[in-house]
């Protein structure tokens, strides 16, 4: 059976974007939880390795992580990866999340409690960078 061409290409970036809840806030004034963006990069990493190799692949490790600005419960946050280097089962991704849009706080203009803001200028809350595996012959995509 001959192999078909991945849907993605090195190099070419997945997003995906969502509103962090109540329920992501673990800390006082609803500060959530850095494991968070870890969890989006895992998801970031698993369309990736589907368009690449056809399989959701296994996280192996990260080799590094940054903690750049906090996130609050109602924030928007992107995270955004790309293949940087393949192996012949180890895919390479770099990860960046962003805030996106924020709730204001009253001393920012607040009216409501639903006051928010989409940002200007995104903000870099978190980096990374981790490889993921996907056996050879799970792999359904030549490469």
């Amino acid at each position: 059976m001959s192999k078909s061409k991945p849907r993605i290409a090195v190099g070419e970036t997945v997003t995906i974007r969502l509103r962090m809840s109540m329920h992501d806030g673990h800390y006082a004034g609803h500060l959530v939880d850095g494991a968070r963006m870890l969890g989006l990069f895992g998801d970031v990493a698993t369309e990736l390795l589907i368009r690449f190799d056809g399989d959701e692949g296994l996280f192996r490790a990260y080799e590094k992580v940054e903690f750049l600005a906090p996130v609050f419960a109602g924030d928007y946050i992107e995270a955004v990866g790309k293949i940087v280097q393949v192996g012949n089962s180890s895919r390479k991704i770099e990860f960046e999340a962003r805030k996106v849009a924020k709730n204001l706080t009253e001393a920012e203009g607040a009216k409501a409690v639903s006051s928010a803001e989409f940002l200007e200028h995104p903000i870099v809350v978190c980096k990374a960078v981790g490889t993921c595996v996907t056996p050879k012959e799970l792999q359904r995509y030549e490469h």
